[in-house]
């Protein structure tokens, strides 16, 4: 029996019209009524995740949600911190200084704002800041307190620009960072121990869960580490390629409530 379940938010909770089928809640709520864990594990901010929280029931004891790709663990029913895997200022200025060499643009979260230091703000930050509901803040680097405690940064381009401004990243990147594509456009830029994987272990591992007890269901590729380390991995039929080849079991699409029939093949029946 499966004991708890990850679920990633984009492209696998939610359909492309960014809703949840009453296919996927009805599951959720069966399974939860069984005594399994449901958690929310995404790249969003906390919150971005608010909303789904509370259409799914999911603020009640012993409930929580993983946010920023694994960086932040938290009770949503004491609202405790679990966990905050963070940046520091010096991280902030040498990415932005990457940024700036490569010509990306980028932008950068504390635990509630979304910050941008580009006058010139990108379309996919006002995309990210209107998806998710967080603030938008133009903020100069210069003027950002050195005691900054950034839950993530982001570098933000068209796909093909971003592709070739990744070529350019200097190897002590890959070696103090852990770097993870969310999107075509996205490339976000954490703690080098923040991945979902390591998030949903940790939690699994304080609620005295197995590994085999664990599913996680994803789509992109900031969903590989969590569906890895799953008893049962299971990738959307609109997943990449390498989450798929990396799965236990290929369910529908979000379109077609793929998180609903992951559940009630594993779980519910």
């Amino acid at each position: 029996m499966y004991k708890l379940v990850a679920i990633d938010i984009d492209g696998t909770l939610l359909n492309d019209k960014h809703e949840i089928t009453s296919e996927v809640k009805n599951a959720i709520q069966k399974a939860k009524a069984l005594g399994v864990k449901i958690v929310l594990c995404t790249g969003r901010p906390l919150v971005g995740v608010q909303q789904y929280l509370s259409d799914l029931e999911l603020r009640e004891e012993g409930d929580y949600v993983i946010s920023f790709n694994g960086a932040m663990v938290q009770d949503t029913f004491t609202k405790r911190v679990l966990s905050h895997l963070t940046l520091n200022y010096q991280d902030l200025k040498e990415i932005y200084h990457f940024s700036e060499s490569a010509k990306l643009h980028m932008h950068f979260f504390d635990e509630k704002t979304l910050y941008t230091p580009n006058r010139h703000i990108g379309k996919y930050t006002v995309g990210e800041a209107y998806l998710t509901g967080a603030q938008l803040v133009f903020q100069e680097i210069e003027n950002t307190p050195t005691d900054l405690i950034m839950s993530k940064a982001m570098l933000i381009d068209e796909p093909d620009i971003l592709e070739a401004g990744i070529l350019k990243i200097p190897a002590s990147f890959h070696q103090k960072y852990h770097l993870v594509r969310s999107a075509p456009h996205y490339l976000e830029i954490l703690n080098k121990e923040a991945t979902k994987g390591n998030a949903v272990k940790q939690l699994a591992m304080s609620l005295g869960i197995e590994r085999s007890e664990v599913m996680c269901i994803g789509d992109q590729e900031n969903d590989t580490s969590m569906i890895a380390y799953a008893g049962l991995g299971v990738a959307m039929g609109n997943a990449i390629p390498e989450i798929k080849a990396k799965a236990d079991f290929i369910t529908a699409s979000n379109n077609e409530s793929g998180v609903a029939v992951a559940i009630q093949k594993y779980i519910v029946n």
